[in-house]
């Protein structure tokens, strides 16, 4: 169970710590594109696992959404308090050890994370995040697409499966995987997004989910 954790902690720690900014201060595309989609959700509270140093957290936090996150690498973390407060939570470990709290969220938006799970590790982090939501609540998972440039790249591992030039196992999803791993929890959009929107290098699937609602309420 905590293979990942391990093996992954000391290889973010060192990328983390070999470079401050490895993916620059600006936020994704689509953490604007998601923001707008909790904005309709009326969502106030959210959890981000891989919280990185916190670009991508920093779009919710600035439009005044309570945000909580999840980070392996305690150099991230370091660097994210720099401008997130200690009343914002950021739990160190990974998402393997999920969940780390009791609390339940209005959302739960994980990019470029779920890829390098392994099968069992993925249907784990799919269903814990589920479990940590709200009943109505919002899960937007984004994954790398089988229509990505680096589909096919390096090491075969298995279905879908590559071993990347740095080492990292990627996982790349297509229509059947993400039914196959989304369709219990309430997908209410999915589709391929592309990263940045001008002039874009990669193409992940975004899958939509929502809890569904207290049948008692």
């Amino acid at each position: 169970m905590i293979r990942y954790s391990k093996e992954y902690e000391e290889f973010w720690e060192k990328a983390f710590s070999s470079n401050a900014r490895m993916w620059g201060e600006k936020a994704t595309d689509n953490a604007y594109q998601v923001l707008e989609l909790l904005k309709q959700h009326q969502v106030q509270n959210m959890l981000i696992p891989g919280f990185g140093y916190g670009r991508n957290a920093q779009v919710f936090h600035e439009a005044g959404i309570e945000v909580s996150g999840i980070e392996i690498s305690e150099t991230a973390i370091a660097r994210a308090r720099k401008h997130f407060k200690n009343d914002t939570t950021i739990h160190h470990g990974s998402v393997e050890q999920m969940p780390f709290d009791e609390k339940k969220y209005q959302a739960i938006y994980s990019y470029s994370l779920i890829h390098l799970l392994s099968k069992a590790e993925r249907r784990r982090f799919i269903a814990m995040c589920h479990e940590q939501l709200e009943p109505g609540g919002i899960m937007v998972t984004v994954g790398l697409s089988t229509e990505d440039i680096r589909f096919g790249q390096g090491e075969y591992l298995g279905e879908n499966t590559f071993r990347s030039h740095h080492g990292l196992k990627l996982f790349f999803y297509d229509q059947e995987a993400v039914q196959a791993e989304f369709a219990d929890y309430g997908i209410i959009e999915q589709k391929i997004i592309h990263e940045p929107l001008i002039e874009p290098q990669e193409k992940h699937w975004m899958i939509v989910c929502q809890k569904a609602f207290d049948q008692s309420n």
